[in-house]
């Protein structure tokens, strides 16, 4: 009999409802390909330097937030083998404000989220991502200046970081 896995959403949570999210995906096999991290000298701050796939998850992340008036992206980084964003809903497009039978699936995060692997695979020509993602739903001010932190300070901390790979 197969593992069960672990279910990922937050199961009264409608992701289409106005809210900020913060959002963790990760490259196929988390395989280093989208970015590289320069500058590690005493005043060289470390930096991503994008790859060619990089560039198309940044040329889709503007594409995403142009065309879809409700979705604002605050802060991304794109690591070697991960990418973190900050996004807000910012119109209110519930599906179920009680929480019962929420059709997650017609979602706006999960829609961003299979966008954004669909489009960059086709720019990229290949399949970049794993299958899933992270979310976390910011709870309030000083989560989302935690989360916005995070990703600021995610370059320098790469050598640490839990999805580190020097494949």
């Amino acid at each position: 009999m197969l593992p069960q896995r672990k279910r990922k959403r937050l199961g009264c949570w409608d992701y289409s409802e106005r809210g900020v999210y913060f959002l963790t995906l990760c490259s196929l096999n988390r395989k280093p390909i989208f970015s590289t991290i320069v500058g590690r000298g005493i005043l060289d701050a470390p930096e991503c330097r994008l790859r060619p796939y990089g560039q198309y998850i940044l040329q889709t992340l503007k594409t995403l937030e142009e065309i879809n008036p409700d979705i604002r992206i605050h802060t991304w980084v794109i690591m070697p083998n991960h990418v973190h964003l900050l996004v807000e809903i910012s119109q209110d497009t519930s599906l179920d404000p009680e929480c019962r039978g929420a059709d997650l699936t017609n979602a706006k995060i999960p829609k961003l989220i299979s966008s954004l692997k669909r489009y960059s695979n086709r720019l990229a020509g290949a399949r970049l991502w794993q299958s899933g993602y992270y979310d976390h739903i910011i709870r309030d001010e000083q989560d989302f200046i935690r989360k916005w932190k995070y990703i600021e300070n995610n370059p320098a901390a790469w050598l640490e970081d839990e999805f580190f790979s020097n494949d």
